[in-house]
């Protein structure tokens, strides 16, 4: 391992990786067991509609793993699988907190819940618990605002958002070929006391595609 690498995960050690939600709703970090799950929740028609970046096959699916853990490492993103709490630890979705310039104020949020998971508020009430802790992970850093970028007629997603207190910011053009559609941008701003009230159990949507250079 370089000396670079260690640093970062010197880095990593110290940020809580498991974090209760809203409902019994636990994040985590993902693990080497979660790759059959990761590689089924992929086959949803959903997923391959919604999300940038897609996995297959068990290479796939272990790149995806190994950059989550590099993500962690150097502290620039921090995905988390969505579990159940007290049942069997299985994941019901993926949400990702992105910050590539620490320096700026400002993070993504990104999330994709299984087939499976949609219709039981695991989106609302995971972007919840996300959003709770990069305000408070990250204060005295100072993230002061975290965006939710999803395409247009992703509506799903759009009711997600606003039911987390991420308000339309604003629309961002299409790109075509890889962003055919104009984008959403949702935005919140750090709360000045408390935390974010448990989101509501409606709009539950497959994911969130993301931005110009977003993968989920």
């Amino acid at each position: 391992m370089a000396a670079g690498d260690h640093e970062g995960e010197m880095r990593m050690d110290h940020r809580d990786s498991t974090v209760p939600g809203p409902g019994g709703l636990r994040l985590r970090r993902w693990r080497e067991a979660d790759l059959p799950a990761l590689l089924e929740a992929y086959e949803d028609p959903a997923m391959r509609r919604w999300l940038a970046t897609q996995v297959s096959g068990a290479d796939g699916a272990a790149d995806w793993l190994a950059a989550q853990r590099r993500g962690w490492a150097t502290g620039t993103r921090f995905a988390f699988a969505v579990t159940d709490g007290g049942r069997d630890d299985a994941s019901l979705g993926n949400v990702v907190l992105k910050r590539p310039d620490g320096d700026n104020g400002r993070a993504e949020v990104g999330y994709w819940t299984t087939a499976a998971a949609r219709g039981r508020g695991v989106a609302s009430r995971a972007l919840t618990a996300l959003t709770d802790w990069a305000f408070s992970e990250f204060a005295e850093e100072g993230l002061t605002r975290l965006e939710l970028l999803h395409q247009v007629d992703n509506g799903a997603s759009c009711r997600v958002a606003e039911k987390c207190g991420y308000p339309l910011a604003r629309v961002i053009p299409a790109l075509p070929p890889d962003y055919p559609l104009d984008g959403h941008v949702h935005a919140r701003e750090a709360p000045s006391a408390g935390l974010s009230r448990p989101a509501g159990r409606r709009g539950e949507a497959a994911g969130t595609g993301g931005g110009r250079a977003s993968g989920r």
